[in-house]
């Protein structure tokens, strides 16, 4: 598809329905600065073309979670390890609090329903090219009470305890609240007084907020298991 203008970033997508990858591919090349670099179907085809050193790397690429063989999550991982200046933005049916903390905690940069409008998905693109991470309110309820202003300075403005940071790490784990509190050696309700204080200190109001503010701001190690 010939492009007339000059774009300034590139755009990949990877999804294993053709249909998907067209539709899209046709929407973005309508975008005022963005451009289809190149598609794929999957994982695996992802890490051959980006390994082809002649062609250029993608600003963005465009991550369907759930594709056969090589899979959102693993894609996502190894573009992180490998490649860090692409920016992933996860595309997905599921609105799922798992899903969605699996793949920021991979290295995504943002996360988008695939039921979307066109504005929406150009949002998305202008908020991860500027602010280096996207999240809309949709995905569940108010998640972060100005997550995407301006970076602010945590070891100025906010002070958590070992135990807090240790709880936001478990946080990023598929473990239950109770299960958390097992690990931790302390009871559920002393994991309920971890949570209030923190959504209180970072001003958000649900699990998925305290990863995204952990992973957005550095308190989360995503290389840790």
């Amino acid at each position: 598809m010939s492009i007339t203008r000059k774009a300034k970033y590139s755009v990949a997508i990877a999804d294993d329905h053709v249909l998907v990858r067209k539709a899209l591919g046709r929407l973005i090349n309508t975008f005022t600065d963005y451009f289809i670099l190149f598609e794929a179907s999957n994982g695996e085809e992802v890490i051959k073309i980006i390994n082809n050193r002649e062609l250029q790397l993608p600003d963005i690429l465009i991550l369907d979670v759930n594709m056969p063989g090589m899979n959102g999550y693993e894609t996502a991982t190894w573009i992180n390890n490998h490649f860090p200046q692409i920016k992933v933005l996860a595309l997905s049916m599921l609105n799922d609090e798992s899903v969605i903390i699996k793949m920021l905690k991979s290295g995504a940069k943002g996360y988008i329903m695939k039921n979307v409008e066109p504005d929406d998905l150009k949002e998305a693109f202008d908020s991860i090219i500027k602010k280096d991470f996207y999240l809309p309110d949709y995905i569940s309820g108010k998640v972060i009470s100005g997550l995407q202003r301006d970076v602010l300075s945590l070891s100025e403005k906010i002070e958590l305890t070992p135990k807090e940071k240790t709880f936001l790490q478990f946080l990023c784990t598929e473990l239950s609240y109770k299960e958390i509190a097992q690990k931790m050696f302390v009871s559920p309700r002393t994991i309920d007084d971890y949570k209030s204080s923190l959504c209180d200190k970072l001003k958000v109001k649900t699990r998925v907020g305290l990863v995204i503010f952990g992973i957005r701001y550095g308190l989360i190690d995503i290389n840790t298991d």
